[in-house]
């Protein structure tokens, strides 16, 4: 949570109503980001210093912060999100 993240340059965003759909062209997976407030905090890493700097951000509070820490740590495990390098 503390390292600088970003959407891997392989994946597509598609927003919905319900949040997103993303999908990476190198692995072919689908993953489904299930509230817009999670497509924000995506969305937001780029700009980051940090993946909780993305999700404080967003608005992400402290009781919704550790379901927000899994969900970035899913999208990490299957490669939609990957490390930025910090300049």
């Amino acid at each position: 949570m503390d390292r600088a993240w970003q959407l891997h340059p392989g994946v597509a965003v598609r927003p919905e109503r319900f949040g997103a759909l993303l999908y990476h062209f190198g692995t072919r997976r689908l993953s489904f980001l299930k509230t817009p407030m999670l497509l924000e905090v995506v969305q937001g890493l780029a700009d980051a210093p940090s993946a909780r700097d993305a999700c404080r951000n967003a608005g992400v509070d402290d009781t919704q912060a550790a379901m927000y820490h899994r969900a970035l740590a899913g999208l990490a495990a299957t490669d939609m999100i990957c490390e930025r390098a910090v300049a």
